[in-house]
């Protein structure tokens, strides 16, 4: 990656005026990035730039150490520029917040944190699999780790890999060839011989995620990169990773939607019909349709925001609470979209605009795990069974 490298004091909470700017930069080639379906490269030199890779590194690290509501604000305003962008850098704030990696040897760990302080560092975990689907389900990975006298070495097939031809690491769920069988992260260098990305997403939204098949053959890794390998009962859900799950995922489509309603409001501000002789701004109907907007929005705003206090406090809402902040937030950021699509009609749909781009990429927040009948049959059980 072509980026500078950073001193660690260089890394600290950005302001408002700053958050803007990189919206704006990131938001001129989003639409390139969208047509062509291509990793966001200089995007990530602009966040390296600022510092912002290593916001949620330990300060004894050279992080800035951020907590939820100033890690979810930063991923908010690059996802209104760019929410491809967002989506594979929450990947690394994650990684490094949730401390997924307390159980990694230390040094190792340690590495991976001062390259994310230095600009570089992205790091994703593939967990998708053709056979398995997503592992919140259930099931154990197809894709093996099998033991040699100088580490192991890794054989399967991940799919919707988020960030694939462009992270500097990935952290792939597998499972031992041992005879009782364990399962976790084995972390991989791309650069490592017999790994192929078979370019194969070419999805509705979010295409610059570049989410492609990734394809392990026989891959050499240290024995030190089975970082995380413990037997299928001890993978018990934890709560700090579920919450940033929900909470990213909220905030980044809340962030599309954000970026619809600002195209929205100039657009009807302009567009002065001749049979009205003003701008569609004027009509009731259209400020009625832009005020459910401005509720669906400050709805979201008031959930993520109080949830993300509420942890920074120690106070973490239950994993169940999470997901129904993420569902709710979702569904009010597509209906939030959907009703700007109502008011503008054909200039809505044009790819001339960016409005349409934001409609299919807001549609993607309903793939995430987990996913709404999940969520809600754990809210209803919860419910039903809470005595």
């Amino acid at each position: 990656m072509a980026t500078r490298i950073l001193e660690p004091a260089s890394l600290r909470l950005p302001d408002a005026a700053t958050l803007q700017e990189i919206t704006r930069k990131l938001a001129v080639s989003a639409q390139d990035h969208d047509r062509a379906a291509t990793f966001p490269r200089a995007n990530f030199d602009i966040l390296a730039e600022a510092g912002l890779i290593g916001l949620t590194v330990d300060p004894k690290l050279g992080g800035a150490g951020a907590g939820y509501a100033d890690t979810l604000r930063v991923l908010g305003a690059v996802a209104q520029g760019e929410p491809s962008t967002a989506l594979i850098l929450f990947m690394t704030y994650a990684f490094h917040a949730a401390e997924k990696a307390a159980r990694w040897p230390r040094p190792l760990y340690e590495r991976l944190a001062r390259e994310a302080v230095a600009g570089r560092g992205l790091i994703g975990t593939f967990r998708v699999e053709p056979e398995l689907g997503t592992p919140v389900r259930g099931g154990l990975p197809k894709t093996t780790a099998t033991r040699t006298p100088q580490g192991w070495r890794i054989s399967g097939e991940k799919i919707y890999s988020t960030g694939s031809t462009g992270l500097d690491w990935f952290v792939v769920w597998a499972r031992t060839d041992e005879v009782v069988p364990r399962v976790g992260s084995f972390l991989v260098d791309p650069a490592t011989p017999g790994i192929t990305i078979v370019p194969e997403w070419d999805h509705l939204g979010m295409r610059a995620t570049v989410s492609h098949k990734v394809v392990f053959e026989d891959v050499a890794i240290p024995a030190e990169h089975a970082v995380d390998v413990r037997l299928p009962a001890e993978w018990e859900p934890a709560a700090g990773p579920a919450l940033w799950n929900a909470l990213a995922i909220a905030t980044i489509y809340d962030g599309v939607a954000r970026a619809a309603r600002d195209w929205l409001v100039g657009y009807l501000d302009a567009r002065v019909p001749a049979n009205l002789g003003a701008a569609l701004a004027t009509l009731p109907r259209v400020q009625e349709k832009l005020g459910e907007i401005e509720a669906l929005l400050y709805t979201n705003r008031a959930l993520i925001a109080g949830a993300a206090r509420a942890a920074d406090e120690g106070a973490l809402p239950s994993a169940t609470e999470a997901n129904l902040i993420k569902h709710v937030a979702n569904a009010n950021a597509i209906q939030a979209v959907a009703l700007g699509l109502e008011l503008t009609g054909n200039p809505g749909i044009s790819r001339n605009n960016p409005l349409e781009r934001h409609y299919r990429d807001v549609l993607c927040s309903r793939i995430h795990s987990p996913q709404a009948d999940t969520v809600l049959v754990a809210a209803g059980r919860s419910a039903l069974f809470a005595q």
